[in-house]
């Protein structure tokens, strides 16, 4: 394996992170399966950080593009009209929009997740003429620098090298005991409390790298209410936990609320890069030109995400999405159940569940032992204590249940070593009965 690997270690840069967590060399995938070059297969509980939520290779997508491709259809436009992108469009609208009651318009500012939160946040910005922005704990948005100020991870936002301003920090739900958003009402728009009104709240509604922490439907819609009473901008940062990935289309809509502004981006693209701000059309105040991106018209990318929205045509992938959700909490439960040592709990949402330990390490012993027994799952959240299990969407029963049995077997043999551990040192520090 080392050998096979050597020409990344040479030549690429130290910054490379997931491939140290799982080292093999992977050349082919279908659905929820990846193969590697020995020709081992893996369960894949990871989805590319959640960009193919239709799986690898979606054989529908695949059909589009190749088509695409061999017509000699325009690949890249910047933001010239293209008939890939008035078909997206379109078809957003019809099928995501209008069904749900939404109206929006659609900004399209580049490739990555980071490219709709820096445009989100600007616009929030030029809007509201304020220049601070509400983030929460334990939230991520992004690695460029407007991003990075939003996100709360210590090790992420000391990579800057620089002053990550006009951000106020305030609680999500649940992070204190006590009722957050009369914290959050009283320290910004109480009197007294020093602080000016905010341009924009940025928010998800389930923080998938801070934890799997989930915000409440009563938490989510006060705090909608409470920036509309004070004319401050709702952002949902919906690019992990959108796109079907919590149940419905966007994650927010089981709170019955309407943001100002969405983020989404990840699996948006049907598996390629693509990233999409929803403006509420009295927002859309930009001049042209005054936000750009010079991959912001990635036809392939219009092409797969239009073939994508044909999933949420009926309702068929929400029925298999919570058909797998519920096999996935029961297996999770039927883990913590089985071995309860470091206090684990079962947190999230949809298939963006997974396990928390109390216990350091713990989570990356488990996601390491369950890489090699042919199953790949990210951590997260604060100290990576978090496990994180988050399949494609279209993943198969039979997979998802022997992905499931096999990181039970996992937790098991770390806990098993984990207790041989500690009974070896509480030997240690025992007085030796022959003195």
């Amino acid at each position: 394996m080392a050998a096979m690997s050597a020409i990344f270690e040479k030549l690429e840069s130290n910054v490379r992170s997931y491939c140290r967590k799982f080292p093999a060399v992977f050349v082919s995938a279908r659905n929820a399966t990846m193969f590697d070059e020995i020709g081992r297969d893996y369960i894949d509980f990871f989805s590319g950080a959640g960009v193919l939520n239709y799986g690898h290779n979606n054989e529908k997508i695949t059909q589009a593009l190749v088509a695409h491709l061999k017509s000699n259809a325009i690949i890249h436009s910047l933001d010239l009209h293209t008939p890939a992108k008035r078909r997206f469009l379109e078809h957003f609208d019809e099928v995501i929009l209008r069904p749900r009651g939404y109206r929006y318009k659609m900004q399209f500012p580049g490739p990555t997740g980071t490219n709709a939160v820096e445009a989100a946040l600007k616009l929030a910005r030029k809007v509201t003429q304020r220049p601070t922005i509400v983030a929460f704990t334990n939230a991520f948005h992004g690695m460029t620098l407007g991003s990075l100020a939003a996100s709360a991870r210590a090790q992420k936002r000391a990579a800057a090298g620089t002053d990550l301003p006009n951000i106020v920090r305030m609680p999500f739900d649940g992070f204190v005991s006590h009722d957050t958003i009369d914290y959050i009402e009283s320290m910004l728009f109480g009197e007294g409390s020093g602080v000016d009104k905010p341009a924009a709240f940025i928010v998800e509604t389930l923080q998938a790298e801070g934890g799997l922490n989930v915000a409440s439907s009563e938490w989510l819609l006060r705090l909608s209410r409470l920036a509309r009473e004070h004319g401050t901008l709702l952002i949902v940062d919906d690019i992990q936990a959108g796109c079907g990935r919590t149940g419905s289309f966007f994650s927010f809509e089981r709170a019955r609320i309407e943001p100002d502004i969405v983020c989404l981006s990840k699996s948006i693209g049907g598996g390629l890069p693509m990233s999409m701000v929803l403006i509420r059309p009295d927002l859309d105040i930009w001049e042209p030109g005054e936000h750009n991106g010079t991959c912001r018209g990635n036809n392939l990318a219009f092409v797969a995400a239009c073939e994508a929205l044909n999933f949420w045509a009926d309702k068929r992938l929400e029925q298999q999405i919570s058909e797998s959700a519920n096999l996935l909490s029961i297996g999770l439960r039927s883990i913590v159940r089985w071995c309860p040592e470091g206090d684990p709990k079962v947190r999230g949402l949809g298939l963006l569940q997974g396990i928390a330990w109390r216990n350091n390490h713990f989570a990356e012993a488990v996601s390491a032992q369950a890489f090699n027994m042919g199953v790949v799952a990210e951590v997260c959240g604060p100290g990576n204590r978090t496990l994180k299990v988050m399949p494609p969407l279209t993943i198969e029963p039979e997979r998802l249940t022997e992905g499931l049995r096999r990181l039970a077997i996992a937790v098991q043999l770390v806990t098993a070593s984990s207790r041989t551990v500690a009974k070896q040192r509480r030997s240690e520090q025992l007085p030796d009965a022959a003195e």
